[in-house]
């Protein structure tokens, strides 16, 4: 999409010139990709600008004055709706053009979207984000139902990496009886007591 300004660039009238300015530094601070289309010098641009300003929006003498802003074939408005929209951060939106992340604009419009749906973005993902319904939960038991898991299908296969090596024989313990837990442990000198006393 292109932005389309209509000025007259041989103008006589310095109010009209101070607008063309305004419009067109404001433009460039941003930004944004516009075209100039100068009416005094073209007469096709004259007559186009002529044309496509809405009735509504001409001046009560049928014949708008520059500048006169447009996005392709759609009229945005003139310099007082490009002020207002400059005033109120919603250039952009007046110009036809999403608002680069991170823009005061872009800021507002969030807001905007918060109070008019009245979630944050953020929590509203978090809520598509829900825990299953009772219906989604009906379903999944209705499921368990249908389709009881046996003993053999719940234990999981073991896979090459899980899989234990054998044990030889050195490494095999006995088995400790519940007498052998427990008995304390021997110290040296209760095995020396033992052995002075079986002899």
């Amino acid at each position: 999409m292109v932005i389309k300004v209509y000025l007259a660039t041989a103008s006589g009238s310095t109010a009209i010139k101070k607008k063309q300015q305004d419009v067109v530094g404001f433009l460039e601070a941003l930004k944004v990709d516009y075209t100039e289309f100068d009416i005094a010098t073209n007469e096709e641009n004259r007559m186009w600008m002529r044309e496509n300003v809405p009735g509504e929006k001409k001046p009560t003498n049928g014949i708008p004055l520059p500048p006169q802003i447009f996005n392709d074939q759609n009229y945005c408005g003139d310099y007082d709706t490009f002020f207002n929209a400059k005033e109120d951060n919603e250039v952009f939106a007046f110009l036809g053009l999403a608002p680069p992340a991170g823009s005061k604009e872009a800021q507002l419009a969030e807001k905007a979207l918060i109070l008019q749906n009245g979630k944050d973005p953020e929590e509203h993902h978090k809520t598509s984000m829900k825990e299953p319904s009772e219906k989604e939960e009906e379903v999944e038991h209705k499921d368990d139902e249908e389709h009881p898991v046996t003993e053999d299908e719940g234990e999981q296969p073991v896979t090459e990496d899980e899989e234990e090596e054998p044990i030889t024989e050195d490494e095999e313990e006995e088995p400790v009886t519940e007498e052998e837990e427990e008995e304390e442990p021997v110290t040296e000198d209760e095995e020396q007591g033992e052995a002075a006393t079986e002899s």
